[in-house]
């Protein structure tokens, strides 16, 4: 009887030990334990907060202070999709949700206030198509999506909701990005998505994806076709980071044969890290390339004609990024160029120079001053900025930025504003006002950005 208790008790400690083994196999995860919190672009804190089993929480609060020295009279900041209101205390965006998973099944809601709820939503001409008003129904919802995880490989992922776009390498929230006021190629591309996403991880540092999208930061689809496009990153190991971004649809209203082929690509590199200094603590450089053209219903990519003229896209940047104290501080200097003929991707002026739809044609746009984007319409610009973080802990940036941008064309906002003659939008407008726009702009940038 005693050898049978031993060998069920050894039995019993073989299941157990079994077991335990079973329920202590990690699954894969993607880039597990690379520091990517010296990207551009990426979250900085080493680890959430607000986490339990089945979620994560965020809470995101971003403040800023920006003077213009153009000084404009209606206090409007042109260009920009990050800033709303010069010489004004403003919330840019204020955001609260999470994510949440269960055997699989996931999701995340991401709501938010703050100017960038209007900013960002005047973008999108693609509401004015249909009815119910999509950029009042979405204007609240920078993220929210469901999905499912599958256990294969590294993980895959499919998701239908709105996401973040990666193209222009910047984040969407200002918290996760090296500079505040973003150069124009970042301003100038899409700050979110709307359809399916397909994200997989073949291996431990790679990632490939695959979108079927309403548009180019569109709530809804110009045209019949959707977007198509996807992501390709790659981190050999933490200190590089390479990713492309490839889109093509059909994004001009009522154009369905005019087509849009855009490629975004970036280096990310950290070539210096020593995390305990209270001198120098880390360097890295990031650079983004892009090019794209828009073809077809009287436009090609290049070498256009006077009855077909060229549209396309070109733009680069490139951000330095030191660390000082164990990382507590940073200095960041960078900027970057773009040209646009066509003015397909140029972000409209704000204010009385904005297009409006045209009712008796909802493919064209009017306005009292509208800045034109006519087909071979030209436009450039550049760029440059530089920065001084001071980052106490994971939660909190205190930034001050100082900011050039110059056009080819009058663009910015100048001292008489793009409103009416005192500023205000109850004025009546003389038949000789227009909005007063320039050619240059240097503003400072006060922000305090938190997350937790």
């Amino acid at each position: 009887m005693k050898k049978i208790v031993l060998f069920a008790l050894m039995i019993f400690n073989g299941f157990s030990s079994f077991a335990q083994t079973t329920d202590t196999i990690k699954e894969k995860v993607p880039f597990e334990g690379m520091d990517q919190t010296w990207q551009n672009g990426n979250d900085r804190r080493t680890s959430p907060v607000l986490t339990s089993k089945y979620v994560t929480g965020s809470v995101m609060v971003d403040g800023n202070y920006t003077y213009s020295f153009n000084n404009p009279n209606d206090n409007t900041v042109v260009g920009s999709t990050a800033l709303a209101r010069n010489n004004e205390m403003q919330i840019s965006s204020a955001n609260l949700g999470g994510e949440f998973n269960y055997e699989g099944a996931r999701g995340k809601v991401m709501l938010q206030f703050g100017t960038r709820s209007t900013v960002i939503p005047r973008n999108d001409l693609s509401v004015y198509k249909g009815q119910y008003q999509l950029d009042n129904v979405y204007r609240y919802l920078p993220e929210a999506y469901a999905g499912y995880h599958f256990k294969k490989w590294y993980g895959i992922n499919v998701d239908a909701g709105m996401f973040m776009s990666y193209l222009g390498l910047n984040s969407y929230y200002q918290v996760e990005n090296w500079e505040y006021q973003a150069s124009f190629t970042s301003d100038n591309t899409p700050w979110f998505f709307n359809g399916v996403r397909i994200q997989m991880f073949p291996t431990q540092k790679l990632k490939v994806e695959a979108w079927i999208i309403n548009g180019w930061q569109s709530y809804g689809k110009f045209n019949s076709m959707p977007g198509f496009g996807g992501n390709i990153t790659w981190c050999p190991n933490e200190a590089i980071k390479l990713l492309s971004n490839d889109y093509y649809g059909t994004d001009s209203a009522g154009l369905p044969n005019r087509i849009r082929v855009h490629s975004d690509n970036s280096l990310l590199v950290r070539y210096f890290n020593d995390p305990k200094s209270k001198g120098i603590s880390r360097i890295a450089f990031s650079s983004t390339f892009d090019f794209g053209f828009e073809s077809g219903d009287g436009v090609r990519g290049f070498n256009g004609s006077g009855d077909t003229p060229s549209q396309y896209f070109l733009s680069g940047m490139f951000y330095h990024r030191m660390w000082f104290n164990k990382n507590q501080f940073a200095w960041t200097i960078g900027g970057g160029c773009m040209t646009n003929p066509g003015r397909y991707l140029v972000l409209l002026p704000s204010g009385d120079a904005s297009p409006l739809p045209n009712p008796s044609n909802p493919t064209q746009t009017i306005g009292t001053h509208p800045f034109s984007a006519n087909p071979g319409d030209k436009f450039s610009g550049y760029d440059c900025s530089t920065n001084f973080d001071w980052m106490p802990n994971q939660s909190i940036t205190f930034r001050v930025e100082f900011v050039h941008r110059q056009a080819s064309v009058p663009y910015f906002a100048g001292s008489g504003g793009v409103t009416s003659p005192t500023g205000y939008t109850t004025t009546i407008l003389p038949a000789d006002w227009k909005p007063d726009l320039v050619k240059m702009e240097n503003r400072l940038i006060f922000a305090m950005l938190f997350r937790i």
